[in-house]
C-alpha cells in the first residue's frame, strides 16, 4: 500500500516559458503538414533565444517534391504562434524576430522500418518506454498538485489576453506543494508563482494582489489555508521574460507535460511528433488505458507501462500496477488492455484518430486531463472503454 498521509509538489509553466512557446511552435508545424497530409511523418524540433527562433527536424511526405512548398508557410506559422502567446517585448517581437528553417527531408533509413510495406505492418518510429497514469484523487483522474497547477496558470493568461490584467505579461511559473490526509488532498502548505509583469515599479506585494483573487477561484474551498505559504515573484522583479530571458527548447517540460511526477516517465517528448511516433502516441493509448481502468472502477490508481522496439508493430511489454489499490489482479488488467485495444503504431493512430491536426492545444497546460473535444482533440481522455475493460476482466 502506497503512502496515505505525506506533502507532495508538482509545477506547471505557461504558454509563454520559454520551451512552452518552442512547444507550441513544433506542435504548429506539425498540425500545418498532417492538414496538408494526414499521414506526414514529422519530427520538428524548436530553439528560441532573444530575438531569433530556429526550426529544425524532418519531414516525410508521400510526395516529396511537395515540401518546398510547405517550406515558405514555416516561418509565418512561427510568428502567428509568437504573436498569440503574447510577445511583443523589445528583444522578443513577433513581428521583428529572425526566424531560421532547417526542416529537411526524413531519412530514408528511418522510413524503412516505419512504413507499412507488402510483408509488414507499421513499424513504431523508435524503441523505448511509455507510461499512463490516472487516479482518483480529481475528477479528471488527474494528480491534483499538477492539475491545479496548470489550471492557475490557464486562468492568469485566460486574465491576461481577455484585458482584465494589462500589467501581465506572457512567461510564468507555479508550483503547488498539496498535504494528504488517507491519501487525500487537502491543503496547500507552499505555493509559488512567478509570473512576467510590465511594470519596473510593481513589488511581489502589487503581483500577489493581482493574482491572488484568480489562484482562489481556481482551488478548491478550504485548500488554502491561513497556514499556507505563498511565494509570489519570490525574486523581487520579473521583467525581462520568454525566450529573452532564457532560451527554450522543444521538449523540455516533459514532466509538467504529464503528471508533475506523481508517475513514471519514459523519458521521450510529445511536441513536434507525429502519433508514427510512440513517444506521443503510445504514452497517449497508455493515459487512455489507466484512466479507464480507474473510471471503470477496477482501481484507484492506475499506471500502464508499453515498450516498443523500432520498425516492430507490436508492443514488446504491457505492464500494470495498482498500488495495492486494484480490486483485480494487475495480470488480469494487462490481460484486458490488451483485448480493448489493437497498440500497435497504426491500431493506436486508428483507434484514437489521431492523424488529424490537433495537436498545438497540447503544447501548454498539460497533455492530459484535459475535456474531449469535439473534432478529436484529446481523445485519449474519452472514457469509453469502461465496459469492454470490465467484459475483458
Amino acid at each position: 500500500m502506497t503512502r496515505q498521509n505525506y506533502i507532495f509538489t508538482s509545477e506547471s509553466v505557461s504558454e509563454g516559458h520559454p520551451d512552452k512557446v518552442c512547444d507550441r511552435i513544433s506542435d504548429a508545424v506539425l498540425d500545418a503538414l498532417i492538414a496538408e497530409e494526414p499521414e506526414a511523418r514529422v519530427a520538428c524540433e524548436t530553439f528560441a533565444t532573444t530575438n531569433h527562433v530556429v526550426i529544425g527536424g524532418e519531414v516525410g511526405l508521400a510526395d516529396q517534391q511537395k515540401l518546398s512548398q510547405y517550406m515558405d508557410k514555416i516561418e509565418t506559422i512561427a510568428r502567428e504562434c509568437i504573436k498569440d502567446i503574447g510577445y511583443e517585448q523589445d528583444k522578443f517581437h513577433w513581428n521583428t524576430c529572425k526566424v531560421t528553417n532547417l526542416l529537411h527531408e526524413q531519412s530514408a533509413h528511418i522510413a524503412q522500418g516505419v512504413n507499412a510495406s507488402n510483408d509488414k505492418d507499421e513499424g513504431a518510429g523508435d524503441q523505448g518506454i511509455m507510461f499512463g497514469y490516472a487516479t482518483d484523487e480529481t475528477e479528471q483522474l488527474m494528480p491534483a498538485p499538477i492539475h491545479y497547477a496548470h489550471g492557475i496558470l490557464k486562468r492568469l493568461a485566460e486574465a491576461r489576453k481577455s484585458g482584465e490584467e494589462p500589467t501581465l505579461r506572457p512567461d510564468a511559473k507555479s508550483q503547488l506543494s498539496l498535504r494528504y490526509e488517507n491519501g487525500v488532498p487537502v491543503e496547500v502548505t507552499q505555493l509559488v508563482l512567478s509570473t512576467q509583469h510590465a511594470d519596473e515599479n510593481q513589488s511581489s506585494a502589487d503581483i500577489r494582489a493581482i493574482v491572488e483573487p484568480y489562484i482562489r477561484e481556481v482551488m478548491p474551498d478550504g485548500w488554502l489555508t491561513d497556514a499556507t505559504e505563498w511565494w509570489v515573484n519570490p525574486t523581487g522583479k520579473f521583467v525581462i521574460g520568454g525566450p529573452d530571458g532564457d532560451a527554450g527548447l522543444t521538449g523540455r517540460k516533459i514532466i509538467v507535460d504529464t503528471y508533475g511526477g506523481a508517475a513514471p516517465h519514459g523519458g521521450g517528448a510529445f511536441s513536434g511528433k507525429d502519433p508514427t511516433k510512440v513517444d506521443r502516441s503510445a504514452a497517449y493509448a497508455a493515459r487512455y488505458l489507466a484512466k479507464n481502468v480507474v473510471a471503470a472502477g477496477m482501481a484507484k490508481k492506475c499506471t500502464i507501462q508499453l515498450s516498443y522496439a523500432i520498425g516492430i508493430s507490436k508492443p514488446l511489454s504491457i505492464y500494470a500496477e495498482t498500488y495495492g489499490t486494484g480490486e483485480v489482479d494487475e495480470s488480469v488488467i494487462e490481460a484486458a488492455v490488451a483485448k480493448v485495444m489493437d497498440l500497435t503504431p497504426r491500431g493506436i493512430r486508428e483507434h484514437l484518430e489521431l492523424n488529424k491536426p490537433i495537436y498545438q492545444r497540447t503544447a501548454a497546460y498539460g497533455h492530459f486531463g484535459r475535456e474531449p473535444d469535439a473534432d478529436g482533440g484529446f481523445s485519449w481522455e474519452m472514457t469509453d472503454l469502461i465496459e469492454a475493460l470490465k467484459k475483458a476482466c
